[in-house]
């Protein structure tokens, strides 16, 4: 990966991004396992990336079986996508955790 500057013209938002879009980006979520858990973070996901699949989700169970985790891996295109996704994931009711 190449870092490429931001160039916005404000200059309060500038910053430097390690990340060149648009590229496929992974993000794991994190909640309890309830019914409804994962369809409602392919929910999320489909919001910010039309193209989403469950063929790009990756679930796991806790070893006592009370959380799940789950990696989508979405299309991102942007900084601000990826910002308002994280936002939307964290404020989620099911979610706990987002990475």
């Amino acid at each position: 990966m190449t870092t490429r500057p931001n160039t916005s013209s404000d200059p309060a938002t500038r910053v430097d991004s390690l990340i060149e879009y648009p590229c496929r980006f992974p993000i794991k979520v994190m909640g309890a396992n309830v019914e409804g858990y994962v369809q409602a973070i392919c929910t999320v996901a489909l919001a910010f990336d039309p193209q989403f699949t469950k063929d790009s989700l990756e679930v796991r169970q806790s070893k006592a079986g009370n959380y799940l985790g789950v990696t989508i891996t979405i299309n991102a295109t942007s900084r601000e996508q990826l910002d308002e996704l994280y936002r939307t994931l964290s404020t989620h009711p099911m979610v706990k955790v987002v990475l």
